[in-house]
């Protein structure tokens, strides 16, 4: 199985990563999570998206607010699929961070989500491993549907109580 790498900007990310973080442990991944700044550890992002693919990786999420260079610096240095997290700032409301993360120049690509949006990272990533790995790929197609059935017996029990209709 193919290694999920996460790399945060700063550690003040985490409080965002812990729900990509627990999704993954939750469905079993393998992943590893480190803290590499765009601007201010250059060379050990480069290294570490440079080294991904020999290293074992299959797809790195790369999370970042405010100027939010990160995910595309790891995009630039490897070939690898790279998702973007805009992480929510103080400054603009997470806007700079979504606009830097999802404004790439042609050729060098990055998967973004929502501002903050760790979980919908997590499962992204584990559907672009799930392409060649067939237990990963049963592990989502049953919390789908769980999700499904949770969904339904929430709409049987407030249809249930609130419809006028006996």
């Amino acid at each position: 199985m193919k290694k999920i790498g996460i790399v945060m900007g700063s550690d003040s990310d985490l409080p965002t990563l812990e729900k990509a973080i627990n999704y993954l442990r939750e469905i079993g991944a393998d992943f590893t999570v480190n803290v590499y700044s765009a601007h201010r550890t250059p060379d050990a992002a480069i290294a570490f998206a440079r080294n991904a693919k020999n290293d074992g990786y299959g797809v790195i999420i790369g999370a970042a607010g405010m100027a939010a260079h990160l995910a595309g610096v790891l995009a630039a240095n490897t070939t690898l699929p790279v998702i973007g997290i805009p992480c929510k700032s103080k400054a603009l409301d997470g806007m700079d961070a979504l606009l830097a993360t999802v404004m790439m120049p042609p050729g060098i690509p990055v998967a973004t989500v929502g501002i903050d949006g760790a979980k919908n990272a997590a499962i992204l990533a584990c559907e672009i491993l799930a392409v060649s790995d067939d237990e990963l790929a049963q592990k989502l197609a049953a919390q789908r549907e769980e999700s499904t059935q949770a969904i339904l017996a929430k709409n049987a029990q407030i249809s249930a109580q609130y419809s006028s209709e006996k």
